[in-house]
């Protein structure tokens, strides 16, 4: 009796039934346009967080859009968006890390969250603690950058960074841990060498 009501297609062999294009499956460009709108500042703040250079932030928060565009049907709208795009920045910045190792530049400005800057005094303040960290960033290992960027500076939960990233939830603190230790170092010794007042 059971088997008279049963959807016949949930029984159905997965090569017989019938095809979804591809449009069908593809969100609305209306939904990707608004997150890129939306994230896109944040993504170049972190690419460049990531140790990617000022000069190749914008190609290479294209390639992360690039890169979320294809993967856009997979990602599960009931989690956060910024932890899912973390990961893709995550993997442009090591490529970009990558070709660019014997490339050196001076830190500029990150991105602004704000166009406009009300205390100039206090810009400039801010500026250069963001370039100090940037700078002591710079020592920390990739793999243990991303965790320390995405823990304590956009505040993703351990549980969210393990999932982005694809480790398991011990490897995030170990890596947080040491990336903690390397960053402190870093400030320490710039601060000795008078480059941190």
């Amino acid at each position: 009796m059971q088997a008279m009501t049963e959807n016949p297609t949930s029984r159905q062999d997965p090569a017989v039934r019938p095809a979804v294009s591809r449009a069908e499956r593809t969100p609305p460009l209306s939904e990707f346009r608004e997150l890129f709108v939306a994230e896109f500042s944040w993504v170049c703040r972190t690419l460049r967080r990531l140790g990617v250079r000022q000069n190749d932030l914008e190609d290479a928060a294209q390639q992360v859009f690039v890169s979320v565009h294809e993967k856009f049907e997979s990602y599960d709208r009931a989690r956060p968006v910024r932890p899912w795009l973390a990961a893709f920045a995550y993997r442009v910045a090591s490529n970009q890390n990558r070709l660019a190792r014997h490339r050196r530049e001076v830190l500029d400005e990150v991105l602004p969250d704000s166009p406009d800057e009300i205390d100039p005094e206090k810009a400039l303040d801010e500026k250069q603690i963001r370039d100090r960290v940037l700078k002591a960033l710079d020592h920390v290992e990739l793999e243990r950058r991303a965790v320390l960027v995405m823990h304590d500076i956009d505040a993703f939960t351990a549980a969210e960074i393990a999932e982005a990233l694809g480790i398991p939830l011990n490897t995030v603190y170990s890596r947080l841990r040491v990336a903690r230790q390397e960053l402190r170092a870093a400030l320490a010794r710039d601060q000795q060498k008078g480059v941190i007042a």
